[in-house]
């Protein structure tokens, strides 16, 4: 019975929070009801027993979230200051909306304890034999037969990384406010610096 709430309740949030998604005119609101959104999926995950996926949803998806809610809040020039002016008017809110999190965490562990929810029945001869859990498998799997191909996509993932940083980079035309290396280090130390004693009364000559 637990099962079948927690299952119907992760649903109707996510999809509601979905909608909240494309619906939301602050871009940040947007950002957040994504949050949301993947937390309630790896709430269904968790019921069906796939917690690896569950962990990547939190880990992944949601931090690379937090960081396109740095690149919204840097780009679109949003006015951060009025924003945390009715940081009191919404704290309620916000308590509000934790607890219910809370209460889900909660409430998806206790479900999850309980057994994950049967989609099927496979035929005996076609049921694998599981001795461990799927995120001990699939780890086995991923560093064993697949080492590989693991070790060539973490390398295409920072060729890309580099590859945006060279074409996003662009040297500025304008000297102004750009340090000269070579200058600063051929100076003479002697000349750095005029100490200057004005008489009272009288301003520096420069």
């Amino acid at each position: 019975m637990i099962q079948t709430f927690a299952f119907y309740l992760f649903a109707v949030l996510m999809i509601a929070s979905a909608v909240m998604v494309i619906t939301a005119r602050n871009p940040v609101h947007s950002v957040l009801w994504l949050i949301l959104a993947f937390f309630n999926a790896a709430g269904l995950m968790v019921l069906v027993g796939a917690e690896f996926i569950a962990m990547l949803l939190v880990i992944v998806y949601v931090g690379a979230v937090a960081v396109l809610f740095l690149f919204v809040v840097m780009m679109l020039d949003i006015d951060v200051a009025a924003m945390r002016a009715g940081f009191m008017k919404n704290f309620p809110l916000g308590i509000a909306i934790a607890l219910i999190l809370l209460a889900e965490l909660v409430l998806g562990i206790g479900a999850y304890r309980v057994g994950a929810i049967e989609l099927g029945t496979p035929m005996a001869s076609e049921a694998p034999a599981m001795v461990e859990n799927n995120t001990a498998a699939i780890g086995a799997m991923l560093y064993s037969k697949y080492v590989f191909l693991f070790e060539i996509a973490g390398i295409i993932l920072l060729v890309a990384m580099i590859g945006a940083i060279v074409l996003t980079h662009r040297p500025s035309k304008s000297k102004r406010g750009q340090q000269d290396i070579g200058k600063q280090v051929r100076r003479n130390p002697d000349e750095a610096t005029v100490m200057k004693q004005p008489e009272v009364g009288k301003g520096v000559e420069l």
